[in-house]
């Protein structure tokens, strides 16, 4: 059902129902509290794999962000009901990869919130990046069908934050 919501096949999902706390003065969601959604399904997402904070403090390294591209495209109101979806859409296998997000309102099926975050891994003793280790090269592949559709997608769909899309 939620892989016809969205672009890519295999979407790991979340609902969230927007609250008065989110909401900012021009009487809708913040752009930051978008970041903490993302940043919440993307551990949701690791934890499923294998990969809990709990996981990654005992094996003393974790994802750290290296960049973060974000297209706005709806606001996202008081009482929205929304469906969170990401993907690992890249991985060089030892240091890096890349998530993808979407995010759509339900009652409408508007895509909200298109997002790709690039992140690496960091070695928590010394704040340094290091390589993934062997958890991270097993939890942090893309799927196949993921890595096939994101190549089909059209060029402007996998420009998100470039401008002009």
């Amino acid at each position: 059902m939620t892989d016809q919501l969205f672009r890519l096949p295999a979407a790991f999902t979340g609902t969230h129902r927007v609250v008065a706390e989110e909401i900012d003065e021009y009487d809708h969601v913040n752009n930051a509290v978008y970041l903490q959604w993302l940043d919440r399904i993307a551990w949701a997402h690791s934890a499923d794999l294998g990969l809990s904070l709990e996981r990654c403090l005992a094996i003393r390294c974790g994802m750290a962000v290296r960049h973060t591209r974000v297209d706005y495209l709806e606001a996202a109101r008081l009482d929205d009901i929304l469906v969170l979806a990401t993907w690992i859409v890249a991985s060089d296998h030892r240091l890096r990869c890349t998530r993808r997000f979407e995010i759509q309102r339900v009652a409408d099926g508007k895509r909200v919130l298109e997002a790709e975050i690039d992140f690496f891994s960091l070695n928590l003793n010394t704040g340094k990046p290091c390589r993934f280790p062997p958890e991270f090269t097993e939890c942090y592949k893309p799927l196949p069908e993921v890595v096939a559709a994101y190549a089909n997608l059209p060029t402007a769909s996998r420009q998100v934050g470039r401008w002009p899309r």
